[in-house]
């Protein structure tokens, strides 16, 4: 299928999981499982319109607010999802990246992960950002910390900080800026999402729930996005 429109970096909130669950009378849990199942289909399109970076909100820091047994079902289907494609991966040159204090997460968990991120250290062709126990005010709060501990160490002086420079203590360094944020289940908001990362990205917030997002109502969205004119707070060239 023929390219949409070009663009880098998509980030996703993957909401309304378990409301999708709730509806068809089942359990919450079951609704992760469908949205975990729901992921590679948009992998593979991201993959397939040439997107570079896909950024995943798969569970911040305010979640740890939900009932415990559902946090255990997630991490159970985060743990599947890499365990079974992780070879598939690797092949198709995809870099696994991490966002977040992992160090909450249970040990089982923090394993896979860890070692999805150095067997595919060496891969450049995709990446596929994965933000986990994370949330954006405390993601720029460490790296404010960060930096403060190179200049103590002299390793930077306090004149050397800039908005580019910034960006090496985030979690996404190296990563290009978030192009468009796709939402699903009708909530109109960032949530504490790479604040930093969004300051220029264009939004669709979509009344679909993720489990129910496939690939047509995903190609959508890109034709949505190519209508639009991103002027990065200059003038309109149309």
């Amino acid at each position: 299928m023929a390219k949409i429109t070009f663009l880098k970096h998509i980030a996703f909130i993957m909401d309304g999981n378990g409301r999708w669950a709730t509806a068809r009378g089942l359990p919450r849990f079951l609704g992760h499982k469908a949205g975990c199942d729901r992921v590679i289909d948009i992998y593979e399109e991201c993959r397939e319109q040439g997107v570079e970076v896909m950024s995943l909100y798969a569970f911040s820091t305010e979640n740890w607010n939900r009932p415990k047994s559902e946090i255990n079902h997630l991490f159970k289907y985060l743990e599947i999802f890499f365990t079974k494609q992780i070879n598939r991966m690797i092949k198709e040159g995809c870099h696994i990246l991490a966002s977040g204090d992992l160090s909450r997460l249970p040990l089982k968990t923090q394993k896979i992960v860890n070692d999805a991120m150095e067997k595919t250290k060496d891969c450049h062709d995709f990446v596929f950002n994965i933000c986990l126990n994370y949330g954006g005010k405390a993601e720029i709060v460490r790296a404010v910390k960060n930096f403060a501990k190179d200049v103590v160490g002299n390793q930077k002086m306090i004149e050397e900080l800039n908005e580019s420079n910034f960006e090496d203590y985030l979690y996404t360094k190296g990563l290009p800026p978030v192009d468009l944020l796709i939402r699903t289940s009708g909530e109109m908001r960032t949530s504490n999402f790479l604040p930093w990362q969004l300051a220029y990205a264009e939004f669709i917030f979509t009344p679909t729930p993720w489990p129910d997002f496939d690939k047509e109502q995903f190609r959508n969205a890109l034709t949505e996005y190519a209508k639009r004119s991103r002027r990065f707070g200059g003038l309109s060239h149309e």
